[in-house]
C-alpha cells in the first residue's frame, strides 16, 4: 500500500511540474587565453579589427568574387552537407511525434469456422456455420511524459540538428578559403611561368653567343656544353609550373561545382596573384570562438549528449500511457452496422522494470561517458582552433617580411641590370656580364613570385583558421533523391 501511494503522488506531482530527470546544460567555460588578443601581434602585418564574413572581397577581385559565390551555392561536399542537414531535421520532425498519440487501424476478413460460434453451437447440439468474419479495429495510444524522457529525446534531436548545421558550415569556411587559395595558385602559377619563360629565352642567348663565340675560337666546347645545361635547367621548370597551374585550375573547377575540364576563362586568364591592399583584419580570441563552426559543433554534440543522459535516466522511473480502442465485427453487413458487434475500451497502461534496473543503470553510464569524453573534445577543439591561428598568424607575418626583403632584392637586382645595360653601351663590360645580370634579376623576379603565391595562401590559411566566410553565404539545396 505504502509504495502504491508513494507512486501516485510521484505521478501526480510529476503531471502538476512537469518534471524532466537529467542534469541541466550548461555551456563549458573556455581557457583564459581565449577571451583576449591574440599572442602573435605584429602591428606591420595585422590589426585587431574584425575580419568581415566576406573577407575575400578584400582583394578587390571581381573574378575572385564570382567564383566564390558559385562555389558557396554549387559546391558538391556543401551539397553533401546540407543533405546532411535535411536528414537531420527529419530525425527532429521524428523525435517530437511523441508528443502526440499513437494511432493504428486495422481492417481483416476470414472466411472459416468462428469458435465463439462452434462452442456456441456444441451447447445447441447444432451445426456451426461456416463463412465469412469481418473485423475492423481503431487503437491510440497516449504517451504521458511523466519524467521528460520525450522532451529529452526532441532537446537531444535539436543539439543534433544544431551540430550538423555548424557542420554545413564548417564545409562553407573550407570551400571559400580552398576556391581562393586555388584561384590564388592558378595566378601565382601564371606569374612564375612568365618568369620562368624569360629566363629560357635568356639562358638560349647565352647558349647561342657561346656557340657562336666557340666557331670564333673564343669559347670551347666546355663553356657550350654549360651553356647548354643552363638552357635544360631553364626549360626543364616550365612544363612543371604549367602542370601546377593546370592543376589548379582543375582544382578550381570542381569546388566551384563543374567538372575538371570546365576551367574558368576568366581565371585562366589571371597572370598575378590578388593581393590583400590592407593589414589583415583578425578581430580577438573571444570572437574567434564564437565564430568558428568546429568549436559551435563540438559544443552543440556536448549539449545533446547531456540531454541523452536524460532519456537515460527516465528509464528508471514507470511509464504511463493512455490507451483506448474500438472494435466492430460481424459476419454481414447488418452486423457490421449494429451496436451488438461494436466493442470499445479505455485506460491506462503502466509499465516499469522496477526493481531489475541494471540495463537502466547500463544506459546511464554509456551516456554519463560519452558527455565526458564530448567535454574534452570541446576543450581540445578550442585549444586546437587557437593554436591554428596562432600558427596561421607567425607563418604569414614570417612571409610577409620576408617577401618584403625578395622585393628588395628584386629591386637591387633591377638596378643592377639597369646599370649593366649603360656600361654594355659604353664598352665597360661585354654582353655575357650583361646575360649574369640579367639572369640574376630572372632569379630574383622567381623568388619573389615564389613568395608572392606563399604569402596569399598564408593570408587564406589565416582566414579559414578565423572561421570566418559561412555567415552570408547563400542556402545549399541538396540534390533531390531518386
Amino acid at each position: 500500500m505504502r509504495l502504491r501511494r508513494v507512486l501516485c503522488l510521484a505521478s501526480a506531482a510529476a503531471l502538476v511540474a512537469g518534471c524532466a530527470v537529467g542534469p541541466r546544460y550548461v555551456a563549458p567555460s573556455t581557457p583564459a587565453a581565449g577571451s583576449g588578443a591574440f599572442a602573435s601581434t605584429d602591428a606591420s602585418a595585422f590589426t585587431p579589427a574584425p575580419p568581415p564574413a566576406d573577407w575575400w572581397r578584400l582583394y578587390d577581385d571581381p573574378v575572385l568574387d564570382g567564383l566564390v559565390q558559385k562555389a558557396l551555392a554549387n559546391n558538391a561536399d556543401l551539397e553533401a552537407a546540407a543533405a546532411n542537414l535535411a536528414k537531420a531535421r527529419g530525425a527532429l520532425e521524428q523525435a517530437r511525434t511523441g508528443l502526440f498519440p499513437t494511432t493504428d487501424v486495422e481492417a481483416s476478413a476470414t472466411y472459416g469456422k468462428n469458435s465463439t460460434a462452434a462452442f456456441i453451437a456444441e451447447l445447441e447440439g447444432t451445426k456451426a456455420p461456416v463463412g465469412w468474419l469481418y473485423d475492423g479495429e481503431f487503437d491510440v495510444s497516449y504517451e504521458v511524459d511523466l519524467f521528460g524522457q520525450v522532451r529529452r529525446t526532441i532537446q537531444a534531436a535539436h543539439r543534433d540538428e544544431q551540430a550538423i548545421a555548424a557542420a554545413e558550415d564548417l564545409v562553407r569556411v573550407a570551400t571559400a578559403a580552398e576556391t581562393t587559395r586555388a584561384y590564388a595558385d592558378a595566378c601565382a602559377y601564371a606569374e612564375s611561368l612568365a618568369v620562368a619563360e624569360r629566363s629560357v629565352d635568356l639562358a638560349r642567348q647565352l647558349y647561342d653567343l657561346t656557340v657562336r663565340e666557340r666557331d670564333l675560337g673564343a669559347r670551347s666546347d666546355l663553356d657550350v656544353a654549360t651553356a647548354g645545361t643552363v638552357l635544360s635547367q631553364a626549360q626543364a621548370a616550365v612544363p612543371t609550373l604549367q602542370g601546377e597551374r593546370r592543376t589548379a585550375l582543375y582544382e578550381l573547377a570542381v569546388l566551384t561545382g563543374d567538372p575538371p575540364e570546365t576551367i574558368s576563362a576568366a581565371a585562366d586568364a589571371c597572370r598575378t596573384p590578388p593581393r590583400l591592399g590592407q593589414l589583415l583584419p583578425t578581430g580577438d580570441s573571444a570572437a574567434l570562438l564564437r565564430r568558428r563552426p568546429d568549436v559551435r559543433q563540438a559544443e552543440r554534440t556536448l549539449a545533446a549528449d547531456v540531454a541523452r543522459i536524460g532519456v537515460a535516466e527516465a528509464d528508471y522511473f514507470p511509464k504511463v500511457q493512455l490507451t483506448g480502442n474500438a472494435a466492430q465485427a460481424g459476419t454481414n453487413g447488418a452486423q457490421l452496422t449494429s451496436s451488438a458487434g461494436f466493442s470499445w475500451g479505455v485506460g491506462p497502461l503502466v509499465t516499469w522494470s522496477f526493481p531489475n534496473v541494471l540495463v537502466a543503470k547500463a544506459e546511464v553510464r554509456q551516456a554519463k561517458a560519452q558527455a565526458s569524453g564530448d567535454i574534452a573534445r570541446f576543450q581540445s577543439q578550442v585549444l586546437t582552433a587557437l593554436k591554428e591561428v596562432e600558427e596561421a598568424l607567425t607563418a604569414y607575418a614570417a612571409e610577409l617580411h620576408r617577401n618584403a626583403a625578395l622585393k628588395d632584392a628584386r629591386d637591387q637586382a633591377s638596378r643592377a641590370y639597369q646599370l649593366a645595360q649603360i656600361q654594355l653601351q659604353n664598352g665597360s663590360i661585354g654582353f655575357p656580364d650583361l646575360l649574369v645580370d640579367e639572369r640574376t634579376l630572372l632569379q630574383a623576379e622567381s623568388d619573389l613570385a615564389s613568395s608572392d603565391q606563399l604569402l596569399v595562401s598564408d593570408q587564406v590559411t589565416v582566414f579559414k583558421t578565423l572561421g570566418g566566410g559561412w555567415e552570408t553565404a547563400p542556402p545549399v539545396v541538396p540534390p533531390k533523391a531518386p
